[in-house]
């Protein structure tokens, strides 16, 4: 284990140890003195078998949760792989769709319209084989939360001419968005309604990007914000080992004419 993870896993435990002890006492202390040595976290820096003996019943336990297979896919996925819209950005997409659609419509009484991620916030790619819970984290290593942030008409016209104008393959689900040459858009739609200037539409994001993310200001001036309280990282591990394979692929959500 990489020596400045097992220090700060050590510094940790000590912590909690002491706060915990010291939750039974009253005393008050106060600082006799201190002194205090710098140590370069480098290649010459020596573990210490002592700390590597205490660490390693708690890293042993956090490999086992960590290497547990939820699925599988055939076929590695990364986010390269295409410009406007990739088979790992369209299965996470996809799954916050499948996932918060039913919590939605029962703890808040409203449809689902789309999905929107970004393309900054996939961290690694999924190589053919196993899926992990490893997997999940390397993915999305950050504590972001889903949140459905209603938008007016105007407010998803932003969010198109965004899309078109970034050509970048940002995940989205639930829509559909098409341009020309000229980052024209040429066609525009959601698949639950039609666009209407007097409809408000319903998004499932990033808390991350609901605070202007990736320049995406059209979620901050919203209509209605709604807390899932799942976090997209939980929310991958959940889609994952509902999934025997995970069969996600490039499509037509997005291209370019």
């Amino acid at each position: 284990m990489n020596q400045l993870i097992k220090s700060t896993i050590i510094v940790l435990l000590s912590l909690s140890i002491f706060a915990c002890q010291n939750d039974q006492k009253t005393e008050k202390y106060e600082v006799d003195s201190s002194n205090f040595q710098l140590v370069p976290i480098d290649k010459n820096l020596k573990g210490s078998s002592e700390i590597d003996e205490f660490i390693l019943p708690y890293a042993k336990k956090i490999d086992k949760e960590m290497n547990q297979v939820l699925s599988l896919t055939k076929k590695s996925m990364f986010k390269t792989d295409s410009k406007f819209n990739t088979a790992i950005g369209n299965m996470m997409a996809d799954a916050v769709f499948e996932r918060i659609q039913p919590m939605a419509k029962e703890k808040f009484d409203i449809q689902l319209d789309g999905v929107l991620l970004n393309y900054g916030g996939i961290r690694s790619g999924i190589s053919e084989g196993d899926i992990t819970v490893k997997t999940a984290y390397d993915i999305m290593p950050f504590e972001n939360e889903v949140v459905i942030v209603e938008l007016s008409y105007e407010k998803v016209q932003e969010l198109f001419s965004y899309l078109a104008k970034a050509q970048v393959a940002h995940p989205i689900a639930g829509m559909q968005l098409e341009i020309d040459h000229l980052a024209e858009i040429t066609h525009q739609e959601f698949h639950s309604k039609k666009l209407k200037e007097e409809e408000t539409y319903f998004i499932a994001t990033s808390d991350y990007l609901l605070k202007g993310g990736d320049q995406m200001n059209f979620f901050i001036d919203n209509e209605n914000v709604f807390e899932t309280n799942y976090k997209l990282r939980n929310l991958l591990i959940d889609y994952f080992d509902s999934k025997d394979e995970i069969k996600a692929t490039k499509d037509q959500r997005f291209i370019k004419n």
